[in-house]
């Protein structure tokens, strides 16, 4: 049989809740590490943001030039992830936001095809999947050093899914963020939004991207409503 669809997840604020200060001060570390010079995120409003933008950010507060910064980017990332994946916390499990575990469980046992959509770069995401226990539902995941907007890495996933035959091309397919650039990334590839309230942003913002369908956290989406949505058309947005 079929997938019924394709379920794209943003992580922070959609899956994970605050999952405290190990990333940022990763990326930190990581642009020391190569450009011997300290800089911060403390005043940056990290929220919905690339971690490969982040560290542009940061390399350009180092004194880079661009050219500078282009060469010095990928080694920045590596070393990032590496610093990650020493300093993490033991357990993410109580950073879940509401209604994940249930909602992954009734998707995957319903043969749902779900992967992510993160700006995290991807030894980050993938083990702040494993800290967090939720690791084993997703078959495949695009991050932040795959595409330099969130809407080309869904474009990525969605190709990816395609290539792998996990759907097929008329196979619904589905964003599920708590920021408007995870809303407007599904409007760009022309798949439904589903934006949930779990984030650092403001519930206005949220719903003035237009997303398909709004929720309060992952505890009030069912079964039932992606059924709906699927059937509506994709053009078809809730008013803001």
């Amino acid at each position: 049989m079929p997938a019924p669809a394709l379920i794209l997840f943003d992580i922070d604020g959609t899956l994970l809740t605050r999952a405290g200060p190990a990333h940022k001060r990763a990326l930190e570390e990581a642009v020391r590490h190569v450009t011997g010079r300290a800089t911060s995120l403390d005043d940056v409003a990290t929220h919905g943001k690339l971690d490969r933008d982040l560290l542009t950010l940061l390399l350009t507060e180092a004194g880079l030039s661009q050219r500078a910064r282009r060469s010095a980017l990928p080694e920045t990332m590596r070393v990032a992830q590496s610093i990650y994946l020493e300093s993490s916390p033991p357990s993410l499990v109580d950073r879940l936001c509401p209604g994940v575990c249930p909602l992954l469980d009734t998707l995957a046992r319903q043969n749902y095809v779900l992967a992510v959509v993160s700006g995290n770069l991807t030894a980050i995401g993938w083990r702040k999947l494993e800290l967090s226990g939720i690791r084993h539902y997703f078959q495949f995941g695009a991050f932040s050093e795959q595409a330099t907007t969130r809407a080309l890495l869904a474009r990525t996933a969605i190709r990816q899914a395609r290539r792998q035959r996990l759907v097929l091309r008329t196979t619904p397919i589905a964003v599920i963020g708590d920021h408007a650039n995870d809303v407007h990334a599904a409007h760009s590839n022309q798949v439904h939004a589903i934006a949930t309230g779990t984030g650092l942003g403001s519930t206005e913002e949220l719903r003035a991207a237009c997303p398909h369908l709004f929720v309060e956290n992952l505890t009030a989406l069912r079964v039932s409503d992606l059924t709906t949505l699927f059937a509506l058309p994709i053009a078809a947005r809730t008013k803001p």
